[in-house]
């Protein structure tokens, strides 16, 4: 976020960021934590359900799912957590925002 931030400053470090943007920029932070922890998560999910013993360790449950289910299945539920984390991240981010203009405001 602080990255698409300074890219829409550019050379101008004291220009404000619009709220709806600091917001468009956590949402593209939260999109990308969400594509990149979904495989994990996908695994860790199957090892803690209730078919879990079919599983010897982390790598066969990799391998079981790469093999019988192909790698598009460690995306499974990606949707729904990309609605939730981007709207997540780009309220708690305009709202972090926010506050930090207003402590700057106040002298803190």
């Amino acid at each position: 976020m602080e990255t698409l931030k300074d890219k829409y400053c550019g050379e101008d470090k004291n220009k404000q960021v619009p709220k709806i943007l600091v917001g468009l920029f956590g949402a593209v932070g939260g999109a990308a934590s969400v594509i990149a922890n979904t495989p994990i998560d996908v695994i860790k999910t199957r090892m803690q359900g209730f078919e879990a013993a079919k599983y010897s360790s982390t790598l066969d449950c990799f391998r079981k799912i790469w093999t019988r289910e192909g790698p598009l299945a460690f995306y499974r539920g990606t949707v729904p957590r990309l609605l939730t984390a981007c709207m997540d991240v780009a309220i708690t981010f305009m709202v972090y925002d926010s506050f930090i203009d207003l402590l700057n405001f106040l002298g803190a």
